[in-house]
């Protein structure tokens, strides 16, 4: 067989991305849709206003015409192209998730979602950090193992490496030097690394940051938000390319130990070195090999589970939900965060528009792929519960159905029954309704008359309906913050919060806190229909830094419980560029019709 003809054959996978305007990303479309079909190459090929970034696969010699091809093309020149034969997939499981079964060609916002505020601009790339080629990564190393000075950018003691890769990647493989220190952030996505350099920014003021990733895509943003940060974070650099150029110039490994993950269907890249570094959550036996693609139940994850402790149908707890006290119904964790899940975590008593009695299972058995909706814990008015609040809401949830999952909980106030007499002559009795029909009622917050474990009997109102109760309904905070840390811990994750009227008061108030109660309620957004702000509650405009929707009566006449005055005070106390404002003249109800719905999608969808 002739050199030319087993290279036709030979299978392989190309990445590369490159950051620059495009002028036109219809017609980009169009180029990719033609040239990868007639290629017959499969993968993922994303194209946004400032760039591009593709994986694919395919035979070399269809992989080698693509690169002319896009080579000719002025708004790619100096794009590095990461060409690497590889096995054709053999695993249908893999591959499908990977995206190697079809040629998906989408046009979005970002490259690569890295804000935690998808409402804010992502940072400048153009001032990312400075370019390191693999040599020249590797000699930095290697002077501070030597303890020199010479050719490096300062002094040994103040080099640090981020790695900015999530959990998962780099459990199984890392650079690694006894001389410099490797700040791993331990994320779940590249979403979360913002925050964390937010949260660690002393541990790199002053120091020079020797970033790396993958392919070298997600350093450029990274790298760029945190020069952004301004003195004392100057000296950042990246190695380019990633560490797929490294382990090419140095198949050994250098410095870097374990293996590279990647995300097709090769699952990961090693070097000569044939050292594992990951472990089995389960036994903590020496472990890397992610092809069973087993995931956390609770926030799916991915998590090594060696072949001797997998078993059909077992369910997964990853180190990071442990972190964060993630229990499953009364069975305590195993020690050293290894544990596995052997019944269902039901202990909260909620309601969900989802296909299963648990919020927290997206898929029936570990390893199944299902599409990413975002859950969103939804929060009642007052004198409502879960299940009514689930009925007003079903259109909502029906129209929703597709990119998000509303769970529902009863507020943790339970109030008595009270009933308005009807209007009859005053020799005519008006008994109240019969309790058996009835269904309780709660409340987030309650007025400070109020008393806990008052016996439920009907009474008589005091008076008629008044549209300014809300008011005086101040009390209850606490006790209803702790219940939400309770269904954060035992429900959760959630990737957001809906809150109604009442609902929507209690969330505005817990997103006023949400630095401080990071690790205890961790969410991205909040949808508030109808809020207010508590009275005890001093918001400053703009004090809130929290991504948002406000939902709410376009005028005084159009709500008659939550005046539109009140709605847009609390809209005010939120960041502008992260707050989304919808006003509607549909009265004291979340609208579905068109264009409120559109409007409530597309701000979704940035979080997708």
């Amino acid at each position: 067989m002739s050199g030319e003809t087993k290279k036709d054959e030979e299978y392989g996978v190309l990445l590369y991305y490159n950051y620059s305007t495009i002028p036109d990303l219809n017609s980009l479309s169009n180029f990719y849709q033609s040239n990868c079909s007639s290629l017959n190459l499969l993968g993922r090929v994303r194209l946004a206003p400032h760039g591009v970034n593709v994986t694919v696969g395919g035979k070399l010699s269809s992989l080698e015409s693509h690169i002319a091809a896009v080579k000719a093309l002025t708004l790619f020149q100096g794009t590095d192209f990461k060409l690497a034969t590889s096995h054709y997939p053999l695993d249908d499981k893999v591959a499908h998730e990977c995206g190697f079964t079809s040629l998906s060609i989408r046009i979005v916002k970002e490259l690569v979602t890295f804000s935690s505020h998808p409402l804010l601009n992502p940072p400048d790339v153009s001032n990312a950090g400075r370019h390191l080629s693999a040599v020249e990564f590797h000699s930095l190393l290697q002077s501070a193992v030597q303890g020199l000075n010479e050719e490096s950018p300062t002094e040994s003691e103040k080099l640090v490496l981020l790695d900015a890769r999530n959990l998962y990647e780099t459990r199984i493989g890392k650079f690694h030097t006894q001389s410099v220190e490797t700040l791993d952030p331990e994320i779940r996505q590249y979403s979360d690394l913002p925050s964390w350099i937010d949260n660690n920014a002393e541990k790199l003021r002053g120091k020079n940051v020797l970033m790396y990733c993958t392919g070298g895509i997600r350093c450029e943003m990274a790298s760029a938000y945190l020069r952004s940060k301004g003195v004392g974070f100057e000296n950042v650099f990246q190695l380019y390319g990633g560490i797929q150029r490294y382990l090419e110039q140095f198949p050994d490994g250098g410095f870097f130990k374990g293996k590279n993950f990647v995300f097709d269907h090769r699952i990961s890249v090693g070097s000569s070195d044939a050292d594992i570094m990951g472990n089995c959550l389960l036994c903590g036996s020496s472990f890397d090999d992610y092809s069973s693609r087993c995931r956390c139940t609770y926030c799916r994850m991915l998590v090594l589970v060696c072949d001797n402790c997998r078993k059909q149908g077992d369910l997964y707890v990853c180190e990071l939900c442990q972190k964060h006290g993630k229990t499953v119904g009364s069975i305590p964790l195993i020690e050293e965060s290894k544990s596995r899940v052997t019944s269902l975590p039901i202990e909260l008593k909620s309601v969900s528009t989802g296909p299963l009695s648990s919020p927290q299972l997206p898929c029936r058995h570990v390893g199944t792929v299902c599409p990413r909706k975002l859950r969103i814990l939804c929060l009642h008015g007052f004198r409502q519960n879960a299940s009514g609040f689930k009925g007003r809401t079903a259109s909502l949830a029906k129209k929703l159905k597709s990119i998000a999952e509303l769970v529902f909980v009863d507020a943790p106030h339970e109030l008595s029954f009270i009933y308005q007499p009807c209007v009859t002559s005053p020799s005519q009795d008006c008994p109240p309704p019969a309790p058996e029909s009835c269904k309780k009622k709660f409340a987030w917050l309650v007025a400070p008359d109020f008393l806990e474990g008052l016996e439920i009997d009907w009474k008589m109102a005091d008076g008629p309906f008044d549209p300014l109760q809300y008011q005086q309904q101040t009390d209850g905070f606490n006790v209803s913050l702790s219940y939400l840390k309770k269904v954060f811990s035992q429900e959760g994750p959630f990737d957001g919060i809906l809150g109604f009227s009442q609902g929507a008061a209690m969330a505005a108030s817990v997103c006023a806190q949400r630095e401080r109660l990071k690790g205890e309620i961790d969410f991205r957004f909040v949808i508030l229909c109808s809020g207010f702000a508590l009275q005890s509650a001093k918001f400053e405009h703009g004090s809130i830094n929290c991504p948002s929707l406000h939902i709410f009566g376009s005028d005084l006449g159009k709500d008659r419980q939550i005046a539109n005055l009140a709605s847009r005070d609390l809209a005010s106390t939120f960041e502008d560029g992260c707050s989304v404002i919808i006003e509607h003249d549909c009265g004291h109800i979340i609208p579905t019709r068109s264009p409120y719905i559109d409007e409530i999608k597309d701000f979704l969808q940035r979080f997708l």
